[in-house]
């Protein structure tokens, strides 16, 4: 059991790039009737430019990119409005630093093999993450654990059939 719910859940969704994190986290709001949002929309220009030209980010990257993040779920949290936000979230303090003090987060992890994200992000066009980029994610990530507070969802199947199985994992009501 989790911690203590005290306000309408806000579900950050994790996973490595091309895992399905912005299809299926804005699949889950207009299913759930909630607000959503892309953690891309948080970078700073210069992150942007950086993975653009085919570098990864490092933590001193990230610090303020997730820093953004949780000032829009703390803004949901005051609203007391329901949300979906994608992230990567790759690694356990990331997680932490979105979750921590906010019994309001519900974080899921899509899991899929690298086979199955290299595919999925050959097929992208126009998307900075290149798959190229896909080796830092993989070494950057860092698997929830099982004293974390965390639904992990394979990604196989259809972004719908991704959705239900969170809809269930998490027991939310559909509107």
């Amino acid at each position: 059991m989790g911690p203590e719910r005290i306000g309408p859940p806000i579900v950050v969704v994790t996973g490595v790039a091309g895992s399905g994190k912005t299809t299926v986290g804005a699949m889950l709001a207009g299913t759930l009737g909630w607000t959503y949002a892309e953690a891309d929309g948080f970078h700073p220009p210069a992150n942007l430019a950086k993975m653009a030209a085919g570098h990864p980010l490092d933590d001193e990257d990230r610090w303020p990119w997730l820093r953004a993040i949780g000032a829009w779920i703390d803004a949901r949290r005051v609203a007391r409005e329901a949300a979906v936000v994608s992230c990567s979230g790759l690694k356990r303090a990331y997680r932490d630093r979105l979750s921590e003090g906010r019994p309001e987060v519900r974080m899921v992890f899509l899991d899929g093999s690298r086979d199955l994200v290299e595919r999925r992000l050959r097929a992208r066009r126009g998307h900075f993450m290149k798959a190229s980029m896909l080796d830092s994610q993989f070494d950057d990530l860092e698997p929830p654990e099982p004293d974390e507070d965390v639904l992990t969802v394979p990604v196989h199947g259809t972004p719908a059939e991704v959705v239900d199985r969170i809809v269930a994992g998490l027991g939310l009501t559909r509107r």
